[in-house]
């Protein structure tokens, strides 16, 4: 068994770049933008004003009622005048009681509208995201910047931005207020600001980049839980469990560290405001009582003034709160910005057209792809597809059949030459347009929570049952769905773990015959589907394949003979091109395949 270091050293190669720390600073921008999604809700933002400014007017208020109280009232002994004053501060208090309950209530409202609203805005733009954009990342990693990374935002949408707002008037009133009071003793007892100043800010540089790499550790615990349950069976079929266990433990106690550190840092700042604050009395008392011994001040001015004081130093402290909220959520929004910064690498251009319906020709011209700059997967490739034939395409793996029917889709745009649709450019087409006359059944196929019936509708929402089961009955996956307990409401549970492989790509095959495409493609469709499931298959795509124009995907060749053109791929390029028997008398690639083949099944 490695190591823990061992073993994470194995792995760090596979940790995405796209996690990597951010080190930017405080950016106005970037919290002007974040405050722009408050805007939208002027309401409850009116509402939390209002009651934050009758909060921020008792506080001010009450310290230096309680010093006129003294001096006006307890000192010369004048119970009537101690009444008047009693009953205003009661009155105060309550005002300020209403006051808070509605802040808190129209401040949680306005931060959970907030978070609902970006994280639906940053979930609708990851969906129109172009491929390329998930080729680089794992799901787990995206589902931290949804998750995670916003909900990281709800303490400064809840409370951060109002309370600062709050924090920062009392702080200028009672700046003024000291000063009009005893401008000598407020100056004096402000002399130790400057110096926490200065200390406060070393320590937000350091808390900010602790914060940064703990939202970095959090996506990678994230990706690989992904990762991790997604390859389950994988794991325990070659006994690995024990070794991801050792990873899994390595990465949560790394996580566990940077969030010590950030804690520890984070914890620091509170005291150090604290300890100024006491510097600050000591200055206060030591001045206030020589000013009280030589009559400048009375003993309830000197009362109120270390009301005031205390009162100043409490939303300091609550400020660098508000500031170490605002790193969380500076390193979260950064990773949200850049994807909701990330624009599709496959769009509609300008002036685009939608596609009208079409007979399914397909001309490829001398078109080039790669994934990698500088590593073409495709290298020239021109072919014609009439409408209504059946276009196989084969060769070995890596050879270009996936991108050729991934550019059909569009699902990347060519790095050259064209494509074309009954004569019609598809790159100038509007993208629904095209897609919705495209059908495609991929070999990974994809089941999703929720019934048989619902399923096979997703290809057309509209689709009435009997449409849904006849589309079934085409694919004879109506056989197996009728045996079930519940039929075609049967649960699938997750990606259809209770169906077998088989069943799976039947209803896969069903979901993209209701669609009626007038392009259909099979990637592979076939390649985990037992023999005697392949024999239901091809019996309905006999029927099923009668004019539309069809690409297949396939390494079991005996799917294709009947294939009108087959086109073999080989290192991006078609090496060979035609019918079946042309291409085995041709003595070529294509024989050798097919040999190579039988030998393996004999």
């Amino acid at each position: 068994m490695k190591s823990t270091q061992e073993f994470s050293e194995l792995r760090a190669p596979f940790i995405y770049r796209d996690d990597e720390a951010l080190e930017k600073p405080f950016q106005m921008d970037q919290f002007r933008r974040l405050l722009a999604y408050m805007a939208r809700y002027p309401r409850l933002i009116t509402g939390s004003l209002i009651a934050t400014v009758g909060g921020i007017a008792v506080a001010l208020v009450t310290p230096y009622l309680l010093g006129m109280a003294i001096d006006n009232a307890i000192a010369p002994g004048h119970r009537n005048i101690l009444v008047l004053y009693a009953a205003m501060l009661v009155t105060l208090y309550v005002i300020n009681f209403v006051a808070t309950h509605y802040r808190i209530r129209f401040t949680n409202w306005l931060g959970q509208s907030v978070i609902r609203q970006l994280r639906e805005e940053l979930f609708s733009h990851v969906q129109d995201l172009s491929f390329d954009f998930f080729d680089k990342r794992p799901a787990g990693s995206v589902l931290v910047r949804i998750m995670n990374d916003v909900n990281s935002l709800q303490d400064l949408f809840t409370n951060g931005v109002i309370n600062s707002v709050t924090n920062m008037f009392t702080l200028v009133g009672i700046v003024i207020i000291m000063l009009s009071l005893n401008w000598k003793l407020a100056l004096v007892t402000m002399i130790v600001v400057p110096f926490m100043f200065m200390l406060s800010t070393r320590l937000r540089v350091m808390i900010r980049r602790a914060w940064q790499t703990v939202r970095v550790r959090l996506s990678r615990i994230n990706a690989h839980l992904n990762e991790s349950i997604q390859g389950v069976r994988v794991t325990e079929a070659y006994v690995r469990q024990e070794a991801n266990q050792e990873f899994f433990k390595y990465m949560n106690g790394d996580y566990l560290n940077e969030f010590r550190k950030a804690v520890g840092l984070s914890a620091i700042f509170g005291p150090v405001v604290d300890l100024t604050g006491a510097v600050g009395t000591v200055l206060l008392l030591w001045y206030g009582v020589h000013l009280l011994s030589v009559g400048d001040v009375k003993v309830g001015l000197l009362v109120a003034f270390a009301n005031y004081l205390g009162n100043f130093w409490t939303p300091i402290s609550q400020l660098g709160q508000v500031y170490n909220q605002l790193l969380v959520a500076m390193a979260s929004s950064e990773r949200i910005f850049q994807y909701l910064d990330t624009r599709p690498s496959v769009v509609d251009r300008g002036q685009a057209q939608a596609l009208p319906a079409i007979r399914g020709e397909v001309r490829f011209e001398d078109v080039s792809f790669e994934y990698e700059r500088g590593k073409l997967a495709l290298r020239g490739v021109s072919f014609v597809a009439e409408a209504g034939q059946t276009v196989a395409l084969v060769g070995h793996t890596g050879a270009g059949k996936s991108t050729v029917i991934n550019l059909l889709a569009r699902f990347y745009e060519p790095t050259s030459g064209r494509i074309l649709i009954d004569g019609a450019d598809i790159g100038a087409a509007k993208l629904q347009s095209l897609r919705s006359q495209v059908g495609i059944v991929l070999q990974d196929t994809f089941i999703f929570s929720g019934t048989i019936i619902d399923n096979i509708r997703y290809g057309k929402p509209g689709a009435s049952d009997e449409e849904v089961m006849e589309a079934a009955r085409a694919v004879y996956a109506d056989e197996f769905i009728v045996r079930l307990e519940d039929g075609y409401h049967t649960q699938v549970r997750e990606r259809g773990s209770r169906l077998s492989m088989g069943q799976r790509q039947l209803l896969s095959f069903a979901r993209a015959i209701l669609a009626d495409p007038r392009i259909l493609i099979l990637d592979e469709a076939t390649a985990s589907i037992d023999t005697h499931t392949e024999q239901l298959i091809q019996k309905g795509l006999k029927a099923l394949l009668v004019n539309r124009t069809s690409f297949v995907v396939a390494h079991r060749l005996s799917t294709i003979r009947d294939a009108d053109q087959i086109l073999v791929f080989q290192d991006g390029e078609i090496a060979e091109r035609g019918d079946h028997a042309a291409l085995i008398q041709r003595r070529g690639h294509y024989r050798q395949l097919v040999q190579a083949q039988y030998r393996f099944m004999a």
